[in-house]
């Protein structure tokens, strides 16, 4: 029996199996009584070996397993045993009806249905190599998609850090220049110190502690203008307000030195010849032809570099979805303008109204987002124009609010409005 295909032994098995549970306890054979005491299910598993040895070994059980096979399969077992044609059936079937029958060559039917059920398992494994072989075409056509992609977004982020390198590189050229006109003006002050200590020297006697206060002022000056180089060679925003302040201070010693020698003011300011460099043009009601609704109009201001984006909170929500509570209100636009200021990397403000008692204890800010709210007494459309006159001028600043008070403020201090539409038509696209 062990050479009878995997199958057919199955078969064989569970004809076994069947017939064991229908005999009395007296009739089963003593190798098989432990057997039959097995559940239907576990009998043709676990006594597969015993119900093998009694089919090869009983002669008397192997008939009564074929009898069970005439009784169910009359027609079947006719022709099995008539040598005759056999009517359809499941090879492993006919196979196995024939060796418990030991019909007229039952060896070649098993054999047949041997080579039969092999071929069957090479097909069956040929398809499943074929199957597998277009899964892992169908994966690696997405892989090829997916790295295709992959290249267009990074050649996109390296067209874009090319834009932004441009970009750095003017506004080190600028420092660079700016640094030039400060050690100009260092020089030109250094210049100046010396011929009033030339002109000091005949009232050092009168005035020794003046002197000494005013050249600590100097040295701390220079010192300063020397650090103020050194930051604006760097890039760095704070170090250039600081440069400023100190030129500032250099000038007002300057005056005071101006003061104590009596000498007639001069006309102008160094200030003055640096002003048209840095003057920027009112931008017009219109970018390309573009409404101020349109959501491009914004998203083009926002591409500009170091634009500082201040948003009227409550008026772009109630605009947007005012059926929902202020805190999801809040919320929802926080976190559209968290991904905003991802997107572009602009400067984003947003306030909101405070007054109303309603400011939660700690509501979080997305990264890149600054959160105001208005304090007691003020509201947020007063707060929104103080942002927008303290910037400097020449900076770009975009204020978003459809509220007519804010536009004309913000318009008289040199900022671009865009109506509130504009922004929530915006982030509904990201």
């Amino acid at each position: 029996m062990d050479a009878l295909p995997a199958q057919v032994r199955a078969r064989v098995l569970a004809l076994a199996s069947d017939r064991l549970g229908a005999l009395p306890l007296d009739a089963v054979p003593v190798s098989l009584r432990a057997v039959a005491r097995f559940t239907p299910a576990k009998r043709a598993r676990l006594g597969a070996a015993a119900l093998a040895a009694a089919l090869e070994s009983d002669p008397g059980f192997r008939q009564g397993v074929a009898e069970e096979v005439r009784d169910r399969h009359p027609e079947v077992s006719t022709a099995l045993l008539a040598g005759t044609d056999v009517p359809a059936a499941p090879v492993e079937e006919i196979a196995a009806y024939a060796y418990l029958l030991r019909s007229p060559g039952w060896e070649a039917r098993v054999a047949r249905a041997a080579e039969e059920l092999s071929a069957r398992s090479a097909r069956a494994a040929g398809a499943a190599q074929l199957d597998a072989v277009e899964r892992l075409t169908e994966q690696l056509d997405a892989v090829r998609a997916t790295g295709r992609e992959e290249l267009a977004a990074a050649r996109q982020d390296a067209r874009a850090a090319a834009v932004e390198l441009a970009a750095v590189r003017r506004k080190v050229r600028e420092m660079g220049d700016r640094a030039g006109r400060a050690e100009q003006a260092r020089r030109v002050a250094e210049e100046a110190l010396a011929e009033v200590r030339r002109e000091l020297e005949e009232l050092r006697a009168a005035r020794d502690s003046e002197l000494q206060g005013l050249h600590d002022r100097l040295a701390d000056t220079e010192g300063a203008v020397a650090d103020a180089r050194r930051a604006a060679r760097e890039g760095r925003q704070d170090d250039q307000l600081r440069l400023r302040l100190l030129l500032d201070a250099l000038v007002g010693a300057a005056q005071g030195l101006r003061r104590e020698l009596a000498l007639p003011p001069t006309e102008g300011r160094p200030a003055d010849t640096l002003a048209g460099d840095y003057a920027v043009p009112q931008s017009s009601t219109s970018l390309q032809g573009r409404a101020d609704e349109d959501p491009a109009l914004l998203g083009a201001l926002l591409a500009v570099p170091t634009t500082h984006l201040i948003v009227d909170g409550y008026n772009v929500t109630k605009a947007a979805y005012g059926g929902l509570a202020l805190e999801a209100q809040r919320r929802r636009l926080l976190g559209g303008l968290g991904g905003l200021a991802a997107r572009t990397a602009a400067e984003v403000t947003v306030v909101f109204d405070g007054s109303d008692g309603a400011v939660p204890v700690a509501l979080p800010a997305p990264r890149g987002v600054r959160l105001l709210f208005s304090r007691t007494g003020e509201t947020a459309d007063e707060v929104v124009r103080r942002l927008a006159r303290h910037e400097p001028e020449g900076r770009p600043v975009v204020v978003v609010s459809s509220d007519k008070e804010v536009i004309d403020g913000i318009r008289r201090a040199g900022a671009r409005a865009v109506p509130s539409v504009a922004l929530a038509r915006l982030l509904e696209r990201s």
